[in-house]
């Protein structure tokens, strides 16, 4: 499976989907606020968005999923 990051972070809401390459469904989105709770835990760096190595790609996706699916087993309150 192949994926595709969608990053708006210039905007007045900003979001960062990451897509099916294949098939460009949603696998995951994060809002400002799950943005800012990452930055703020230092897991995530706007620059290994730009990078072109595997290996940084690959661990920011991680990441992102983790940080993503934990955030929604989290209790609602």
């Amino acid at each position: 499976m192949t994926f595709l990051i969608d990053a708006w972070l210039d905007r007045p809401q900003p979001y960062l989907r990451i897509l099916d390459r294949d098939s460009g469904r949603v696998c995951a989105q994060l809002d400002r606020d799950a943005l800012a709770e990452l930055q703020e835990q230092g897991d995530f760096d706007l620059a290994s968005l730009s990078s072109s190595e595997p290996s940084v790609l690959k661990e920011l996706l991680q990441t992102l999923f983790l940080f993503y699916y934990a955030r929604a087993l989290r209790p609602q309150g």
